[in-house]
């Protein structure tokens, strides 16, 4: 029997590695580029940059140090210049993978950093194994720009897993929907009518405002928004204001909202103030061909009647008033129990026209005439 080569010897010593095979080295170099690893077989094994991280930002140097253990999948046993190619990357990826297909049996719910923001949807990592969260399954409201993602760590499910297609998908939405459907319990079973909610102004419409109170939307109805008149909410309420609202009515899933605190009822007060022969003063709201409506106080309106607007005949109110004059007028009619009032101009000149007339004047008025008589 012939005797082996030194070479032979040691090549034998060796062990061998195939394509696909998970191997275990020690880190001898680490370049800008790649890293060297002693795999204890004939040729060192080389793990490029772009086989470590998916991040082209990350610093080789300052991850993977000298002498550190890792672990590596062989790409190819020979890369054409005699090393061995490997990838940590996609390692990784497999035992990713085994992750996710963990969290998608178990229905798992997982945490990770938003990495890309798409056209469709975000993209997200784990363990470098990729999951898609399409745009639709991102929030349980329709989402124009979801750039405001990107970066974010956001919860989400796995709902679909198919590693041989590379289609995992991820859904956020249903956790949303989940946890608003829990919240929207909690809330209606420590409310009820009467009680004063904190809450945040989600979106304002012509006819109102919705407030979101935590787990669901109320309400706040223009003509709840003020015990005087508003004439566009979206002058007053903006997104995202903070609001305390007072719950008025509860129908189902529907809140209804308040501003109108009893405490601050205009009307509470309202019978002495604008008691029958009292002067008041106010601003023109609004004219119709009838009479105008005076504001007195916010929630406090007053009709005055086309007839009582001067002592001469008046065809119609624009004729003579304008929206927003100030006036002052007499009150001929108070009804608190239908919260009318009604005023007048024409009493109010006829009143002063009968004032009693100073003695004082009246003598020296006598004596002129006297005089102008003689």
């Amino acid at each position: 029997m012939s005797e082996l080569s030194f070479e032979q010897m040691l090549e034998e010593s060796l062990k061998t590695i195939r394509t696909g095979e998970i191997v275990t080295g020690k880190v001898i170099d680490v370049k800008d580029d790649e890293i060297v690893l002693n795999i204890g077989y004939k040729s060192d094994g080389i793990i490029p940059k772009h086989e470590y991280t998916n991040d082209s930002s990350v610093d080789l140097k300052s991850v993977v140090h000298v002498g550190d253990e890792m672990e590596a999948k062989v790409v190819k046993v020979n890369d054409g210049e005699g090393q061995v190619a490997l990838s940590y990357k996609r390692l990784a990826a497999d035992k990713g993978n085994k992750r996710l297909e963990e969290a998608f049996n178990n229905k798992e719910v997982l945490t990770a950093k938003v990495t890309q923001v798409l056209d469709g949807g975000l993209s997200v990592v784990i363990e470098e194994s990729r999951i898609f969260i399409p745009a639709s399954l991102v929030s349980d409201t329709y989402e124009r720009d979801l750039n405001k993602y990107a970066g974010q760590e956001i919860e989400f499910v796995i709902t679909e897993f198919n590693p041989k297609r590379r289609r995992v998908i991820g859904d956020r939405k249903q956790l949303m929907i989940a946890r608003k459907a829990e919240m929207q319990k909690a809330l209606f079973e420590r409310i009820q009518v009467g009680d004063r909610v904190e809450g945040t102004v989600k979106n304002v419409t012509d006819f109102g405002a919705f407030v979101d109170l935590g787990g669901a939307d109320g309400l706040l109805h223009i003509s709840e928004m003020s015990w005087g008149r508003v004439e566009n909410p979206k002058k007053i309420f903006h997104s995202g204001d903070k609001l305390t609202t007072l719950i008025k009515d509860i129908n189902g899933e529907k809140i209804a909202l308040s501003l109108k605190f009893p405490e601050e009822n205009p009307w509470t007060t309202a019978a002495d103030k604008y008691a029958v022969g009292n002067i008041v003063t106010g601003r023109v709201a609004r004219m119709t061909d009838f009479g105008a409506f005076i504001e007195l106080e916010p929630g406090v309106d007053a009709l005055l009647h086309v007839s009582q607007i001067a002592r001469e005949h008046v065809d119609k109110p624009a004729d003579v008033l304008k929206i927003g004059q100030e006036i002052e007028a007499k009150v001929v009619d108070f009804n608190g129990e239908d919260r009318k009032i009604s005023l007048s101009i024409k009493a109010l000149l006829v009143s002063a026209q009968r004032q009693p007339v100073d003695p004082d004047i009246v003598d020296v008025d006598i004596e002129a005439v006297a005089k102008a008589t003689e």
